[in-house]
Order: structure tokens, then sequence, then C-alpha cells
């Protein structure tokens, strides 16, 4: 029987519903983000099922869009600031129920104009921060702050809120209404340099983001908003003490307009405002209220007799309804006339009352005395008088380095920075005028180690009858790393890693300040753009790490050569610049652009070895040369351009025939694309002659170019820009493929004419040796397949390629394995440079070609010919042979005779001849004695 009743008992729970949820809608005043987290906590952790209630929300886009949302009736809860006082006064049935921020977030964010922050300066000025008219967006804490500050509303020019700080960054306002928490992170990660104004710095110190309702609402559910608030506080309490799950949370269900990093930074601003430590979620005092309807009358927003507080009955929620009052009253007369029968009982109970009272009183302040000695943020009371310290927390003790002890027998300021204190005290000197009630900044503790120590402090103000007054509260939060790693962002965006130079960035903008300087003095300005000469040969054979140590101590020398007040920059690679400013006269210029000169020309220790460089100096002044950045850089350039093309190591001014010749080399550069396409190229071919038979044992395959409109273009005038642009290698290729099938077909011929075994000479660019020395066996390979013996080749190279800065055993290395394939190499241009007797000795050179500029000279008893004696007699010593170039006269070849030179080339013999010609020429079979 029993069996069957618990049976019954179980299908009855069964088909008996489970009670539906009410749902609710709750209306918010902007997008999702963290400052709602308390209400994405109450959903996700259920607090609101538990109270029966499915809650909806609704996004908002700013303005008053909540509070017309819960009287229109489409929402029955709302988020709103402390204007709702405003619409409660003007009879809107508005009801408050919790208060979220303790102190609003709301700021003014002003960009920097130079120098110090003023408020006024938005005079005539655009901003965001709500229009005139509107009553609402008028009377926030912003608009009162500026109206306090002598900044009336119609003193500005108003754009409607667009909440965007690209507004600000782009200079469409000069100033926003923003929250503290959201928009300066994003300012602080562009980089970009403002203001921040706190309306509690002038005293008005407001609530924010504040729950309400609805009278309709409170009167027709009271136990439904009863349900709705104190599970919106549990959301809170549980966010605040879980930001990192909560700002996951938002990411993932909710928005991702703000990324991760941001919502924790809300977050952490959040806390400041919220206090959760010191004061429970959802706390509101009267007197506070109190306070913002005084601040509203004595702005003029409201009229003084409104600001009584009867004025606005009924705006606080109270969990007992007024209208239930009366029951309450009739209930205690019953229970006042039951308890004058049995006072004596009564009485006892008081005493036990009274007792149970002061446990509770001793309890809070123990709870209060906890939450104070475990804050997170440092905590200390301060006679704002004296500046002593009073009470101070163990976070405050910890930040300053010092024990409570030596705390209580110094004052504020002497722990703080020398240069942070006046600022301070003249914030402290408005608290003690009661010109304001608090204050925030950024100051510096100084530890008795002399360490420094940043922090964010909050100053307010407050009345206590404890220690005596006057006094202000102050909270600190250590700020150090975040410095510091703002430091470190700021200095890798400005300047370089390497040479800890200002980088192009901060070039830029140094230059743009030394024009706006020169243009307010009619002064001149110089800049110096700097090429180091031959460093890449150093870097690519010394490798990196040595070109890295080059740089820094270019960069150190070139510092050396300047004034203290010039600036030196490197825009990337081997390229500085200088930027000189408050210049006198130009003698300056020639006298910093020597010195630099000179300064580079030592030699550089780079471990083992030895490196030389070189600078190539462009200058240009502004105004003379130009009036713009852009325009003086593309001059200072195409000077520097010039001083390479000289020669290098050496200074040239911009003049605009620079501007012209500019204009040909990019014209000339881009008919130079075109030219191996459409066979503009052709060979010349010179004879090498054996001196002592007359005969022809060599040919030096020559390059010109046929242009279209120009005509014979001879190399001097076009191989630079075949180097800087790359072409160089492509041109190379098709020199060694023409010049050396025609090779063949000599040494085919020459077995009837006696000369089978010619050899071709090819001059090689440093480019195309570097892609040797990264390729070892791309000229074998070329040469194997059109069917030439590498024997039959003789490699020119330039004294500056092959026996450049930082060259020597290591470039003989890399082409070790020519000279093993038969190959043979020829330095040209011999005595116009630096090479060495221990370079030549190491990179096995076959050939020494003599400059013919020495050639030229010879004569007897000249110090040209005595010259190249030397070089000859070294040169056999060596195991070298010895052609000499340019030899225009009988004389200058029988001098060349006496002293033992081994071959010579020159117009003497042939000048460079068309295939056609020179055929002829090896056709004629006689040597070449004139």
């Amino acid at each position: 029987m029993f069996g069957w009743l618990a049976l019954l008992a179980l299908l009855y729970c069964c088909a008996t519903p489970a009670r539906a949820l009410e749902t609710i809608s709750l209306q918010l005043n902007f997008t999702h983000q963290f400052q709602f987290a308390g209400y994405y906590a109450a959903i996700e952790q259920g607090y609101y099922r538990e109270a029966g209630l499915e809650v909806r929300l609704l996004e908002g886009g700013g303005g008053p869009l909540a509070e017309a949302a819960v009287l229109g009736g489409q929402a029955e809860y709302g988020v709103g600031n402390s204007t709702l006082l405003l619409s409660r006064l003007a009879g809107k049935p508005v009801v408050v129920l919790a208060v979220v921020f303790q102190h609003s977030p709301s700021v003014l964010l002003m960009r920097q104009q130079g120098g110090a922050p003023d408020v006024r300066k938005l005079v005539g000025a655009p901003v965001m921060i709500g229009a005139p008219g509107n009553v609402t967006a008028a009377s926030d804490e912003v608009s009162l702050f500026l109206q306090k500050m002598g900044v009336a509303p119609q003193q500005m020019r108003h754009l409607p809120p667009s909440y965007r700080v690209e507004d600000l960054i782009d200079g469409k306002v000069d100033a926003i209404a923003a929250y503290s928490t959201n928009e300066p992170d994003y300012l602080d990660r562009a980089g970009f340099p403002y203001y921040q104004f706190t309306p509690r710095t002038a005293g008005i110190d407001f609530y924010g983001d504040n729950l309400f309702t609805s009278e309709q609402e409170l009167r027709r559910h009271p136990e439904r908003v009863k349900a709705f608030r104190a599970a919106s506080l549990r959301g809170w309490q549980y966010a605040m003490a879980h930001r990192e799950e909560m700002a996951q949370l938002i990411h993932a269900k909710y928005s991702q307009r703000h990324d991760r990093a941001h919502l924790l930074y809300e977050a952490q601003q959040m806390e400041l405002l919220l206090q959760p430590v010191l004061v429970e979620p959802g706390y509101m005092n009267p007197q506070r209220w109190q306070h913002i309807a005084d601040t509203y009358a004595a702005m003029g927003v409201l009229p003084r007799n409104a600001t009584d507080s009867h004025a606005y009955q009924g705006f606080l929620y109270r969990p007992v309804p007024g209208a239930d009052l009366g029951w309450l009253y009739l209930s205690l007369g019953v229970a006042g006339s039951l308890l004058a029968v049995s006072a004596a009982f009564h009485f006892s109970n008081l005493a036990r009352e009274r007792r149970r009272t002061e446990e509770t009183i001793r309890q809070g302040e123990l709870r209060f005395r906890t939450m104070f000695e475990e804050a997170p943020m440092g905590i200390a009371l301060i006679d704002t008088v004296s500046g002593q310290f009073l009470d101070i927390n163990p976070r405050y003790l910890a930040i300053a380095g010092r024990t409570l002890e030596h705390m209580k027998q110094t004052s504020w300021m002497e722990i703080s920075h020398p240069d942070d204190v006046a600022g301070e005290q003249v914030h402290v000197a408005q608290l003690l005028e009661r010109r304001m009630q608090g204050f925030r900044h950024a100051k510096r503790i100084v530890r008795p180690d002399g360490g420094v120590v940043w922090v964010d402090a909050s100053v307010t103000a407050i009345a206590t009858t404890r220690h005596g007054g006057p006094h202000h509260l102050c909270m600190l939060e250590d700020v150090t790393d975040k410095r510091q790693t703002e430091a470190l962002i700021w200095q890798q965006a400005n300047f370089d890693t390497l040479t800890q130079l200002p980088n192009r960035r901060m070039f830029h903008e140094r230059l743009r300040q030394a024009l706006a300087q020169g243009r307010r003095d009619t002064s001149r300005v110089a800049i110096l753009f700097i090429d180091l000469d031959h460093f890449k040969e150093v870097n690519d054979t010394l490798g990196h790490h040595q070109g890295d140590i080059l740089l820094i101590e270019a960069a150190r020398r070139i510092r050396v050569g300047v004034r203290e007040t010039d600036t030196v920059a490197r825009l990337g690679g081997d390229e500085f610049t200088v930027i000189l400013s408050d210049l006198d006269d130009l003698q300056q210029v020639d006298r910093i652009a020597r010195q630099i000169l000179d300064g580079l020309l030592a030699p550089f220790l780079l471990g083992q070895e030895q490196a030389f460089v070189s600078a190539s100096i462009g200058i240009t002044l502004y105004p003379d040369d130009a009036g713009n950045i852009e325009d003086l850089l593309k001059h200072a350039d195409q000077a520097m351009y010039v001083s390479k093309g000289a020669g290098r190591n050496r200074y040239s001014y911009f003049t605009p025939a620079m501007q012209v010749a500019a204009v040909n080399r990019m014209r000339m550069g881009a008919d130079l694309r075109t030219a191996l396409r459409e066979q503009q190229l052709q060979l010349h071919y010179q004879p090498v002659v054996e001196l002592h038979s007359g005969n022809i044992v060599k040919v030096e395959a020559l390059l010109r170019w046929n242009h279209p409109q120009r005509g014979i273009v001879c190399p001097p005038d076009f191989l630079a820009l075949a180097e800087s642009s790359g072409l160089i290698v492509d041109i190379g290729d098709w020199v060694l493929r023409t010049a050396a099938a025609q090779l063949l077909r000599w040494r085919a011929q020459g077995q009837a004419i006696g000369l089978p075994g010619l050899q071709l000479c090819l001059n090689q660019s440093p480019l195309e040796l570097q892609r040797e020395a990264e390729a070892p066996g791309t000229w074998l390979r070329q040469l194997m397949a059109l069917d030439v013996p590498a024997s039959a080749i003789v490699l020119d190279m330039r004294e500056d390629a092959l026996l450049g800065p930082g060259a020597g055993s290591s470039m003989a290395q890399r082409l070790q394995h020519l000279r093993e394939a038969g190959m043979q190499i020829a330095l040209d241009d011999f005595g116009s440079g630096h090479a060495s007797l221990t370079q030549l000795q190491q990179c096995g050179i076959d050939y020494l070609k003599i400059d013919g500029v020495l050639v030229r000279k010879l004569a007897a008893g000249a110090s040209e010919l005595a010259l190249c004696e030397a070089i000859v007699t070294m040169a056999h010593t060596l195991g070298l042979q010895v052609i000499a170039e340019g030899v225009e006269t009988p004389e200058q070849r029988a001098r060349l005779l006496e002293i033992g030179c081994d071959f010579a080339q020159g117009d003497l013999f042939a000048p460079p001849l068309a295939i056609e010609a020179f055929d002829a020429l090896l056709r004629a079979q006689r040597p070449l004695h004139p």
C-alpha cells in the first residue's frame, strides 16, 4: 500500500510543471564591454535563474536611451549616470536601485598642443561633449567641470558625439568626453599625446553606472525588483573577483569589438572606481546624492530650493515600500502594549541586544580593518596641513620601502621626488581652501636605497574626528613596470636599436621642429646625408656581426664630429643623417662635414681584421634649396650621389643642376632596362700585345651601348646605374656568352694564323664577384655550357672590388676554385687604390695592370717611371706579370720595354674595335710593332 502511495506521489510531482522564469530586459547605456561584467556574471553563474528570472541584455549606443526605454516600457531595468537625479526632479518616475561605480569614470581627453595643460584653450575649439541645448548632455560631469574651470558650453563648437577616438587623433576635434576605463587605452596604444582631466579634481564627484527601474515596476513587482537587484550585485561580486575569466567570456560570447587586453585594462581601471575591497557592491549614500544635487544647484542646473532631500522622495530604493509602513506601525503599537506588561523581561532583552549590537559594531570595525590591511593598493590617512602619516596599510609601506615607525616620523613631501613636490603642494593647498574635494596624479616616491617608484595617486579630502582635522586619504598603485614598459616601447619606436641614434621616425620629427624654428628665426638649417663607402664589402666578407660593430663605431665618430645641439640619426643600413640648425654661417657646415670625413678615415678594428671605409656626403640647405622635408631629403640624396660619382670621401652641396642630372639618371636607368631586350648593347675588342714580340696574345672585351637617341654611350656613363639597379649581373652574363662565342671562332681561326692560344679578358663588377662568392662555380658552369676552357679567360677585377676593405685572404679562398680550374686573375688600374703587398700575396693575382694615368707620364727621370719600374720589379718578385694600359706613343713603349714590362695595350697598337675591324686586324697576321 505504501509503495502505491509513493508511486502516485512521484507521478504527481512529474506531472506538476516547473515554475516558469519571468522574462525581463536590462537596457545598457553602451555596447558590450567589461563595464557591464556584473550582469554577464549573473547570467552565466545562474544567479538570475535562481531568482526566477530570464534576463535579456539590450545594447545601447550612449545618451539617454536606457531611461527612455525603461519609462517607455521597452525594458524593465536600465543603467544610467547621475543625471537620473535631474530626471526625478523633473517629475519622471525613475528609482535608483544600486550604485555600481562609486566614482564616475567620466573624464575629458584633450589633445596636447604645447605648453601647460589648460582647458581654457578649448574656447572656440571643436569638441564632442554634448550640445549646450541638450540638458542631459550639458549637465554631465565633464560639462560641469568645464563650466567650473571657466569654459561655458556656448564658448565651444559642439559636434555630435561619435564615440571614436580616431576623431581626436585625426584632429577632427580638440577634446572628447570619455571614460577613464576605455578611450585612454586606445590613445596610449596609438602613441597619441593627450591630457586627461578628471571632474573630481574640481570637486565634482558623481556616482556612475547606476542600476535603476521605474516606480511602476517597483509598485507592481516589488519582489521581482528585490530579487533582480540581489542577483545583479552577486554578479558584480563574482565579476570583480574573476576578472581574467570574465574578460575571456565577454570576448568569446558577447562582443569582439575590444580585444582581451583592453577588457583587462578596463577591469583594472574599474577596480579604482568600484572600490570593491572597501565598499560593498551597490552601496549608495543619500548624502552623496545630496552632494550631487548641491553641485547641480551650485552650477545653475537646478534651482536652490530643488536640493531639499524631500524633493526627490522615493528616488532611492528601499527594500520595504513606504505603503507597507502603516501596517508596520499598527503592529508595533500592539506590540508596545504587550511590552508594557512585560517590562522587566523587555529590559533584559534590551541589554542582550545592546551587547549583540556592540559585538556587531566590533565585528564591522574588524572587517573594515582587515580590508584596509589586505587592500591590494596602498592606502594612507594623512594630515593635510603637516603632511604627516596618521594611518598606513602594509601595501603603502611596501611601495614606499619603509617601516611603519619610519613613515610616522616623516611626511609625504619627504618621500616624494623633489621634482614632483611643488605640483602636489598646489593641489593640497586647493584641498585646504576647499576649492576641490580630491585629485589624481602620477608621481615618484624615492625609497631609502635611492630607488624610484612611479605611482598613480588618488587623493580625497575626508571628514574625520579621530585625529582632528583636516585630513585626506591617499591611495597608491605601483605603476613602475608599466612606466618602464612604456619607456621601452617609446625608445624602440624612436631610436635605432643598434647605434642608439634617433631612427627615421625621430629624425623626421626633429627635422620638422628644426624647420619650424628656422621659419620663426629666419635662420638656415643644413641636412647632411651620409653614406659609408665600401661598407657592403666589409659586411659581405667579414660578416654582419663585424659590420654591426663598424656601424656602431661609425655612429660614435659622426657624433664626435658635430655639435652637441645637432641631431645625428641612422636611417637604415649604412645611411646616416645630420641636422645642423641655428647656423651662423656656412663655414660651420664645411668644418663639420670635413670633421666627419676625417674621423671615418681611421682604420676600424674588427677582431683580428682591419677595415677601411670613407664617406660620401650630400648637403642641402633650408630654405635655400627647398621648403619642405621631402624635397630637402631628395636633394641631399642627389648631392650624396654626386660625391659618390666624384670619387667618394668628399662632400657636395646640392645645386639645381643635380636635379637635372638625377632626372637624366632616372631616364637612362629606365632606358637601360630595355637595352638588353632590344639588342642595343655591343662589344668592342682591344688587343693586348706581348711587348718583346709584338704579337697579339690577349683581347679585352669592352662594352658599348648604342642608345637610339644618345648614340654610343661608354661604360663610365652607365655602369654605375647598372650596378645600383642590379642589371649588371644580366649584362655580365650577356657579355660572357657573346665574347666567349667570338673567342671560340678566333681560336679556331688561330690555327691558321698562328694564334691558337688567344685569351679573353673580361671585366667583372663587384656585384658579379659577390654572386660568385655566394654561389661558387657559376662562371665555370657557364663556360662549360659554352665549351670554352677556363684557361682561356682572364678576369679583370678592380682593385676596390678584389682588395677592398676587409677582403684579404677570405677573398682569395673564395676565388681559389677558379684558379684551380685554370682561370687567371688580373688586378685592373693598379696604382690608383690602396692594395698592399700582403693583400697581393693573399689573393693569388696573375697579372697587374698598371693604370694608364701613370703610363701617360712616363719620361726619363720622371717619378712615374721610377714608380712603374718598382711595380714591375715587385710583380716579378712575387711571380706576377705586368700589363701596361693606355700606351699611346712609341716612347712609352720603349720605356716599358726598358723596365721589363711584359704586356701592353692602348691606342698605339689599336683602339677598341668593332668585331669586323678586329677580324681584319687578326687576318693581317703581323706583329704590332709600330
